[in-house]
């Protein structure tokens, strides 16, 4: 189709009919649909290079109709994705995201607001402060708390460091951090980003202490040592960062304890809360968290376990003037002087300026279902991981690595106890990478204590405690 120049806004026009809207929508729809049949494929058993062929066309030069666009759509993208709506995808910590939330991001798009500053988005902008309070009450946080919307935890945690780093060295902003970085300390199974932000801040990864764990979180008895080592060598100490819900294992370091000791030593506690925060939303699991609201700043991420679609994420802080601080650029042409009213511009405590307004959807996700469905959805993921706990406990093909204290689960085949620790890495290797081509399910792995084990992550309403036990099954089929 070839679209003269006088034809460009009639052409846009016509995509803006509700038909072409509710093409797409019903696509969405169809997968929703195909996903509930646990006979379907979970994903695609082709390599990259056998799916490069498909997409290896020169750009288009000319434009397609929308029924070909949907009829390509339907034949050559949705069928070789991850379906993460099928029961029996328990891979990695990536959501089938709540139906609402979906519908909602067409709108946001449409809307295409920027809550960077209040002038772009007056409506996102005072609903991100009164979202961002919500989860500020959640954490036990003071009045003083504040925060913004984040792409997820990477940058919530880079965020907060970087608050951490302007209340540590006041003038690292314009000067650098020096010769003589502070020191980051966390738990060997904290996540990359805490190593990445300490690069990425200039202080170095040199710089970053390990602290070595106990049942896959923090030793705390490490850590207080650790604290008086560097406060004796008169060593600055950047932040300390806890975590809830680790990658690998989804274990909760012990805030109550951590919080307490950085209080002691006056050292910024941020918590890296970005899969398990969620926590906090159910009666059942909230005391695992207890000692959060001492923390100096929260990585969250609603596309997690709150199950939104990416992306999502937040930063809190205890007392907003860190975050503020953080950033000591000035943009006149962007950021006014508020004449004594609150800061509303989210683009002066935020890396980004075009600070997409997936507020959004995370405040349609609270209108719609509201905050005892997040705790009892929560319940659901975690109980479910602990029934297939339960299952490999009574099995002896199977070893579990631990008690999930959340909805991730490592465990390892061990067939008939034959084998040995490096034949097992291997058939581990293969097991996982053959149970996934064959379609049945979808698993992840990963290394512990320098071996090889397989990872499920329920992150899927969809998954039932039998759809667990048929994944265990499938694999020990595999082997």
């Amino acid at each position: 189709m070839t679209v003269p120049s006088d034809d460009i806004l009639a052409t846009i026009e016509a995509d803006c009919d509700a038909a072409v809207g509710r093409a797409f929508v019903a696509l969405a729809a169809e997968y929703f649909a195909q996903t509930r049949n646990r006979d379907s494929r979970v994903s695609t058993p082709h390599t990259p290079s056998g799916l490069a062929p498909r997409f290896d066309e020169p750009m288009p030069r000319e434009g397609r109709s929308i029924d070909d666009v949907i009829a390509r759509l339907r034949h050559d993208v949705l069928p070789d994705c991850n379906h993460l709506f099928h029961p029996r995808y328990v891979g990695h910590q990536v959501s089938a995201p709540l139906p609402a939330a979906v519908w909602m991001e067409s709108l946001t798009a449409a809307l295409n607001q920027s809550t960077a500053v209040f002038e772009m988005s007056p409506v996102g902008t005072v609903l991100e402060h009164r979202v961002v309070r919500w989860f500020c009450d959640l954490a036990g946080f003071p009045e003083t708390a504040s925060g913004t919307l984040t792409t997820g935890g990477t940058e919530a945690t880079f965020t907060a460091l970087l608050a951490a780093r302007g209340a540590v060295m006041p003038d690292a902003w314009a000067g650098g951090v020096g010769g003589n970085p502070p020191v980051l300390l966390c738990g060997e199974h904290a996540h990359y980003a805490v190593s990445r932000a300490a690069g990425e801040l200039g202080i170095g990864t040199r710089s970053v202490l390990p602290i070595r764990s106990r049942n896959f979180t923090m030793d705390t008895d490490a850590l207080r040592a650790a604290l008086q080592s560097l406060a004796s060598e008169g060593r600055r100490i950047l932040a300390v960062v806890a975590t809830v819900g680790s990658t690998a294992t989804g274990s909760i370091d012990d805030l109550e304890t951590i919080s307490q000791l950085c209080d002691a030593h006056n050292v910024w506690l941020h918590v890296d809360g970005a899969h398990g925060a969620s926590a906090l939303f159910s009666k059942r699991h909230k005391h695992r968290l207890r000692g959060i609201e001492r923390a100096r700043s929260i990585a969250w991420d609603p596309h997690k376990m709150m199950l939104l679609p990416l992306q999502a994420g937040l930063v809190l802080v205890r007392d907003e003037r860190d975050l503020d601080s953080a950033f000591a650029q000035r943009a006149p042409y962007l950021f006014h002087d508020s004449q004594g009213e609150r800061a509303w511009d989210q683009g002066t405590r935020s890396f980004l300026c075009s600070h997409r307004a997936d507020v959004f959807k995370v405040w349609v996700a609270l209108q719609r279902y509201g905050a005892d469905f997040f705790g009892a959805l929560y319940d659901h993921l975690c109980d479910v991981a602990h029934a297939m706990w339960e299952m490999i406990e009574s099995r002896d093909d199977f070893v579990a690595l631990h008690e999930p204290e959340s909805n991730i689960l490592c465990f390892r085949y061990v067939g008939d106890g034959s084998m040995n620790d490096e034949a097992l890495d291997q058939l581990n290797r293969e097991l996982r990478e053959r149970y996934n081509v064959s379609g049945e399910g979808w698993i992840t792995a990963t290394s512990l204590g320098g071996r090889r084990v397989l990872r499920v992550t329920i992150m899927n309403p969809r998954t039932t405690i039998d759809d667990a036990r048929a994944v265990l099954d499938g694999i020990a089929a595999t082997a």
